[in-house]
């Protein structure tokens, strides 16, 4: 299977099976949404809506695919999506934590650039 399919495979199960598991609101206030665009490969999972007077238009993760490898762009919650990719079958140098300055990627675990 040709890489780049598998990795967007990749991504996309692990932002359905994250968006199932977090539910959208049952009053139907806020959304979680999977923006995917898998022509030029960005990928990002929002919660729009209401929490009472206040809306909210937050961006939870943010991932790229670029030169055949996975940059997480944003990660705004706990959740340790590196490791859960590594476990979905992405080996660690095809990840790279794109928030985390260059020279500091080197001790993360996953790829540098």
């Amino acid at each position: 299977m040709d890489k780049l399919i598998k990795y967007r495979g990749i991504l996309l199960k692990f932002m359905e099976n994250y968006v199932s598991a977090y539910q959208n609101d049952p009053n139907k206030k806020m959304e979680t949404q999977i923006i995917a665009d898998t022509e030029r490969d960005h990928y990002q999972i929002l919660r729009v809506g209401w929490q009472g007077s206040k809306y909210f238009h937050y961006c939870l993760f943010h991932f790229d695919i670029k030169n055949g490898k996975i940059w997480i762009q944003k990660n705004n919650t706990e959740e340790l999506i590196g490791d859960e990719l590594v476990k979905m079958g992405i080996p660690r140098e095809d990840i790279i934590l794109g928030f985390q300055p260059e020279d500091l990627r080197v001790h993360t675990g996953f790829g540098v650039n």
